[in-house]
């Protein structure tokens, strides 16, 4: 959401050459099995949780489908900030970005031991305590998000050394449990391409991201490359759902009849849902939630998970998964 992408674009070359020296610093010898500091026990102790009832700009649902949103319960949701979800088809896995204290800066946070990617497995109507998911050597510096996973596979967006840009695209694979064996998406996609947050559809065919380019709509566009004997083929724009404003954070569908984006609705974020038509192009984007909803991911069911910022003031002063159960 918007914050978080002043925070992230706010982050400089600087800030590649800190991860470098600060690398050099941590011990070498520290094994990377060593689990990392508790998450909930980092969250400064004057966090106030935020609820709906003291929520000053709650979301507001704009369809019968789905019953009205309620935040993710314990231990999904915290005092601190989650964001950036992702859910499996199947309902079972369910991924999100954690950091303890959403004032902190993209600086603070990479070397605070806990900001990341987390992971909770569900068990049975409840979910299992989040683990943390490492994806970088302990003796190296990184700040992970973004991700999408399909499959074995999982997307996600880092800076760290080696980048090509300031926030690179990264690949990890599952192996016997354990997301490992991480590698640079490539310059073709992160240079060449210049892909922001992403979904590829089922079949590996299309890859949905956004970015900002001259030659779109204005502002960030949502835009598609299409696989060809297994290579992505330059972006285009998908001009039935750009406007001179943002639009981005794009989720298609399981089935693929569903292109799902965040775009501005009387000066918040709102989720926006574009239907497939006949001929394969996309309808106008209607509007489902508004007020501060954005980056959508949904369940083989429909349910609607979603992030929810709260605001006093102009201050975000926390985040939380939201979902809407499909009806």
């Amino acid at each position: 959401m918007d914050n978080k992408i002043k925070k992230y674009l706010a982050l400089t070359i600087f800030v590649i050459i800190f991860l470098i020296a600060a690398g050099c610093f941590l011990n070498p010898d520290e094994k990377e099995d060593n689990p990392p500091p508790d998450r909930l026990s980092s969250i400064p102790e004057d966090a106030v949780k935020m609820l709906p009832e003291n929520d000053l700009f709650p979301p507001i649902l704009h369809s019968d489908e789905w019953e009205y949103p309620v935040p993710m319960p314990y231990p999904i949701n915290s005092a601190g900030g989650e964001d950036s979800a992702f859910i499996t088809p199947d309902g079972e896995d369910f991924y999100f970005f954690f950091t303890p204290d959403v004032s902190k800066s993209a600086q603070e946070q990479v070397t605070d031991g806990v900001t990341g990617i987390y992971w909770s497995k569900r068990n049975g109507r409840e979910w299992e305590m989040p683990e943390r998911v490492i994806l970088q050597k302990r003796n190296r510096l990184s700040l992970d998000g973004c991700l999408f996973i399909q499959d074995n596979i999982m997307w996600f967006c880092s800076v760290r050394e080696g980048n090509q840009r300031e926030i690179d695209f990264y690949i990890a694979y599952l192996r016997d449990g354990r997301w490992t064996d991480w590698e640079n998406a490539g310059s073709l996609l992160n240079v060449d391409y210049g892909i922001g947050e992403l979904h590829i559809t089922s079949g590996d065919k299309e890859m949905y991201f956004h970015a900002e380019k001259d030659s779109g709509a204005g502002g960030l566009d949502i835009w598609v490359c299409k696989k060809v004997d297994d290579m992505w083929q330059p972006p285009e724009n998908v001009t039935a759902v750009n406007t001179p404003e943002q639009e981005g954070w794009p989720f298609v569908s399981e089935n693929g009849n569903e292109l799902w984006i965040t775009r501005r609705y009387n000066g918040y974020p709102g989720l926006f849902r574009s239907i497939r038509e006949n001929g394969g192009g996309w309808s106008e984007p209607e509007l489902i939630i508004s007020q501060f909803a954005g980056e959508a991911t949904l369940d083989r069911e429909g349910n609607l998970y979603f992030t929810h910022h709260f605001y006093k003031d102009a201050v975000m002063l926390e985040a939380d998964i939201y979902v809407a159960y499909r009806k």
